[in-house]
Formats: structure tokens, sequence, C-alpha cells
């Protein structure tokens, strides 16, 4: 019998795992622009967190995750997202004793069993991060930009669209609940079995089923930006402010909330153009009341989620793109072993490089062309007399000549140039 893997939890294989470091490495490199640094919480948390945490009317609660008793007897859950793990941590940890301002950001799986599908997976990969400690409009905007960078850094900015909504406080919620609850009594004949059951006990999870009928349903409902306090509307003014000061593209969407029970005032998504009916590729909000929701201080926070398969799937060539070198060389010890050391010197300057020894000339450069290398170093009979190196732009067909204690300088400008013109 062949084994084969679980539904819904697929193999990384080789010829793609290069964009999850592409990926991985750009939100990094975003991050570390903003002071976050990475935590790594583990993926098998007690059960009683995610309930408490994530809120037991919810989807990810009711349907999707993996929860089982272990040999001890404790019911434990693979983390079906990772926000509830990091605060967790944080408060086991007493990270905001140390620092009242918390800036985190974790990578890595989560488990929902639910319908697999196009960018929907049993097993699926977040990068996460979290902003603990800052409750000012500024912050919340400063974190949307940090999104909105990382997505345009991967795929560009042509393709996304950002759209925000403020989901109001504890003052101002209660009277929009009513509000919505009302409208949604007189259709409850329209809802499906869900939200019929959601409408009394958490009426805006409602605005975010995706069944047809109950998006045909609520339209007309009341706006929750109708029913907003002063401070909500004018904390809320103020991110779409900063927004706008941070050149962050974006529209209100009255509409949006989040699945999730615990987000309050500013809520986020960004989608992308390419996936069709499941287009978002991120999105979050503020959660006021969740750290203490998990036993910690009363501390406010903001945080968001990338899915990493959906936005591996939209990654265009320029960030497919290979960036080093290929050497070539004749199949000769004297003239291989020559390639060897110039290989050295390019790795020892930070450039990846690849070469098929053995191999004949031809098939040598149909491996660089076929992996996508911008840059070929050729050495030859020629070249080891005349102590240069051929060096070919793959891109433009273009080749030229130049002497030995040169090409790696060559090499190097060549690439920095190609990269600035993705």
């Amino acid at each position: 019998m062949d084994i084969k893997a679980i539904r819904g939890m697929n193999d990384i294989l080789p010829d793609t795992v290069a964009k999850w470091h592409f990926v991985e490495d750009t939100a990094r490199r975003i991050f570390s622009l903003y002071g976050f640094t990475e935590l790594r919480p583990p993926v098998l948390e007690r059960t009683e967190l995610f309930l408490r945490g994530i809120g037991d009317e919810t989807d990810v609660v009711e349907k999707q995750m993996y929860t089982f008793v272990d040999k001890s007897g404790d019911s434990v859950t693979l983390r079906p997202e990772a926000t509830a793990s990091v605060l967790r941590s944080v408060i086991e940890h007493s990270l905001l004793n140390k620092d009242p301002i918390q800036k985190l950001y974790s990578i890595g799986p989560m488990f929902r069993y639910e319908r697999p599908q196009k960018g929907r997976y049993r097993q699926f990969h977040q990068i996460n991060a979290e902003r603990l400690g800052e409750d000012g409009p500024l912050a919340d905007a400063e974190t949307l930009s940090m999104a909105y960078d990382l997505a345009s850094a991967i795929l560009g900015h042509d393709v996304l669209l950002m759209e925000v909504n403020s989901l109001g406080c504890q003052k101002c919620r209660p009277g929009f609940k009513d509000a919505l609850t009302g409208f949604l009594a007189d259709r409850q004949d329209r809802l499906c079995e869900d939200c019929r059951r959601r409408m009394y006990a958490n009426p805006l999870r409602v605005l975010d089923c995706k069944v047809e009928s109950c998006k045909e349903a609520v339209e007309g409902a009341p706006l929750i930006e109708e029913n907003l306090c002063p401070d909500c509307r004018d904390h809320f003014g103020a991110v779409l402010t900063g927004l706008s000061i941070l050149n962050v593209r974006y529209e209100k969407n009255p509409r949006l909330v989040r699945g999730l029970d615990y987000y309050t005032r500013t809520t986020f998504e960004i989608t992308a153009r390419g996936l069709g009916s499941q287009n978002a590729i991120a999105g979050g909000g503020r959660y006021d009341n969740l750290l203490s929701i998990l036993g910690g201080p009363d501390v406010g926070g903001i945080g968001f989620a990338f899915g990493m398969e959906r936005i591996i799937m939209l990654m265009n060539e320029r960030a497919e793109q290979v960036s080093g070198c290929f050497v070539v060389a004749q199949p000769k010890p004297e003239i291989e072993q020559e390639a060897l050391g110039f290989i050295s010197e390019l790795r020892s300057s930070g450039i990846r490089v690849e070469a098929a020894f053995g191999k004949s000339f031809k098939a040598q450069m149909r491996r660089a062309d076929k992996a996508g290398y911008p840059v070929c170093a050729i050495l030859g009979e020629n070249e080891m007399a005349s102590a240069t190196l051929t060096i070919k732009d793959m891109e433009h067909a273009e080749q030229r000549t130049v002497e030995r204690g040169a090409a790696l300088d060559d090499i190097k400008s060549m690439l920095i140039r190609k990269g600035e013109e993705k």
C-alpha cells in the first residue's frame, strides 16, 4: 500500500523552497526596519488558550481545531493561529516587564481542519506580527504600513488592495450589535443555520459569512461606522491620516469584519488579484482586551497574519529569479580547479554560486538557464591562457571578456544593476 501525505497537508518540494526562503527573508528584512524581533512559540498548546483567546463562537473553535487528549489526560490543540500563542508567551515570560513595548513576529505552520482548496490547506504557514503596549492610532497606521510594505516587496503594489474598517470598542459596539441583531431578526429565514445561531451571540460574524444567501440578507444592514463613539471615530480618522502620510493605498470598507472575536477598533485586510474568491493574503487588527482575557496585564495590541501559501502562489517572475552566478568550466582538471578557486572567491563575497563539474559546456549552460541564474562566468582554454573570464548576461544574451582580477567586481556590479531593475 502506498503511504501518501494527509489530505490538505502538503510537501514543500525542493523546486519551490527558494520561493519560501525569499518570502521569509523579505519578511525578516522588512520587520527589522520597523524594530520587530522574532519569537518562536510551539505548535502545540493547551486547548483552553484558544477557547479563551479566539472565542467559542468562531468557525475556528467550533469546527476547525485539531484537538485531542494526550497521554497525561490534558486537552491539547495544534495551533490554528499564532496571536494567542505569542501572547501566552509574552505573559508567561513577563516580556512586558522587561520592555513595556513589544514588537514581535513569528513564522511557522498552523493547522485547521477544513475543506482543502486553492490557497487554503489543513496545514498552512503564516507570517505573524504583534505589536503590544501602544494604543495610539499612529501605531496602528505604522503596523498596517509594515504589512503593506511586505506585500509590496514580494508582489508589487499594483496588484494589491488594502481595505480598512473600525469595529469600535466596548462602549460603542453594544449599540451597533443591538441594531444589527434587530435588522437580522427580520431576515433570519434567509440566513444559513450557523448564522441564525450566531445572530444573537455574535451578530458581527454574520457579516463575515461566505454563504451567498447570507451575503444578500445583510445588504442594507446598519454600518458600524455610523455607531462609533467619538473616541473611536477620532482614532479611526487618525489611522487613515497616518496611512496617507505613509503613502499606503487603502479603501474604507464599512462591511469588513474579521473572523476572530478579539478584534477592536482598527481592522484591515490585504487582497491581491489572481486568487479568485479566496483573494485575501493578509489581515488583522487591534485587540485591546485580548491580553487581559488570557490572564495578562490590561495592555492593548495590534497584529496581522500573512498566508504564505497564497502569497507564494502569486509571486511574480521577478521575485522568483535567482540572484547569483553560475560558473561554467571546460571539463578539464586544471580548468575546473581554477574555476573552483574563483567559486570560493564569489561565495566569500556573499554571492550565490553553482557549477556542474564534469558536464559538457552545453549541459552546463542549459542548467544555468533552467535554474534562472542571471549571470554566467565562463572559463575555458582561451580564458585560462589569457588570465581572463568571459561574463555572460543571460537575460540579454550579451557577453564580454574581463581580466581575471576584475571579474569579481564586474559580477557584483552586474548583479546589483539587475537587482535595481526588478
